[in-house]
């Protein structure tokens, strides 16, 4: 389980983060939602390790991981997939696919065959450049990217963006699946409420570098997270 407790964040003397609390369970899908520069992907960088906190503790399978660099936490279990897909564009899909064996041991460095069941477009353009593809199917790579890593944490940063509906439900019938095997906890920061309220079962909305409003799915009082993504 991740545990993230009152962790602030600085970008020099700027403070982007201000005792944010999350926590993350296998088998269910916690959502992070708020408007652009409200702190939501500076969380997921500290999660991963790109940026350091400056206070609060991150607890990974009851491990305090901050002071881990970020392909050790790989190395545990903690997949990334960020805002804009990162994906390599000179690579071919193949390619850009392998790229996630590096945070596993040689004897698993196969690509699952649930990466082509979730997405079979990837199947058929293996030899293709990641930057032919276009932006949905891109999206599709990096989700498979990650999924390589045989992940116990996945964070999915604003997955849905830019993205047309029909890939849209096929990311969303993705995030269920991997949510339903049981062993997998899922972060997802989301702008489109509809889609995160489908998949979620826990819910933060933030704003200001902070949690402003928390709750399960049976505790979710539909006017106080309107009012919340309202501020």
């Amino acid at each position: 389980m991740l545990n993230v407790q009152s962790i602030d964040l600085y970008y020099g003397a700027a403070q982007a983060l201000r005792g944010v609390s999350l926590v993350a369970e296998p088998g269910k899908v916690t959502c992070v939602l708020g408007r652009n520069g409200v702190g939501k992907t500076s969380l997921l960088r500290a999660i991963v390790g790109q940026h350091a906190v400056r206070a609060g503790t991150i607890d990974w399978d009851g491990e305090d991981i901050r002071g881990l660099a970020p392909d050790r936490r790989a190395r545990r279990g903690i997949a990334y997939v960020p805002q804009g897909r990162e994906i390599f564009p000179l690579l071919t899909v193949q390619e850009n696919l392998e790229t996630a064996f590096a945070a596993l041991p040689r004897r698993d460095r196969t690509v699952p065959p649930d990466v082509f069941t979730l997405f079979p477009v990837l199947s058929g353009m293996l030899r293709r450049r990641g930057g032919d593809l276009s932006g949905g199917q891109q999206q599709q790579l990096a989700i498979g990217r990650a999924m390589v890593m045989r992940p116990r944490l996945l964070l999915l940063d604003e997955p849905t963006e830019g993205i047309q509906p029909s890939i849209i439900k096929d990311i969303g019938r993705a995030i269920a699946y991997l949510r339903d095997l049981g062993g997998m906890a899922i972060v997802l920061v989301e702008q489109y409420l509809d889609f995160a309220r489908e998949l979620g079962d826990h819910f933060a909305v933030m704003d200001r570098g902070s949690v402003v409003y928390a709750a399960s799915r049976a505790d979710l009082d539909e006017g106080a997270l309107r009012r919340a993504l309202a501020l």
